[in-house]
């Protein structure tokens, strides 16, 4: 018997536009402090959204999930945003499978996203 393990790996997406509009608007020392409380805000969110799925407090995941694409969007994650939009449709049928699906990939597209707006080598102006 052939046991095939599944890795999936999540494509990202950053708007850099939406970052360089943020480093002109606010200047480098203050759009250096929104991006990093921003990318704080999106890693405690995504740990909490696991721990409002396994205590099945669908309210509050909802709610955090909103907040997540705000976030998400202020600052370019746009498979972020993207991701998390379907998690909240998910959450409003009310589909547990597609839930638990969606959030999955919310969780990997948040951490490679972070990663890939933490370990960007160039100045976003």
């Amino acid at each position: 018997m052939l046991v095939l393990q599944m890795k999936p790996m999540e494509n990202v997406c950053v708007d850099q536009t939406r970052l360089d509009a943020l480093y002109t608007q606010l200047g480098e020392a203050d759009a250096e402090e929104i991006l990093c409380r921003a990318l704080e805000d999106i890693a405690l969110r995504l740990s909490h959204c696991s721990e409002l799925y396994h205590s099945q407090d669908m309210p509050e995941l909802r709610r955090n999930t909103r907040t997540l694409i705000a976030v998400g969007g202020q600052i370019g994650m746009l498979a972020v945003t993207r991701v998390a939009t379907d998690v909240v449709a998910c959450i409003d049928r009310g589909d547990t499978i597609a839930i638990a699906a969606t959030l999955s990939r919310l969780l990997r597209v948040g951490e490679r996203s972070l990663c890939a707006v933490w370990n960007s080598d160039e100045s976003p102006i």
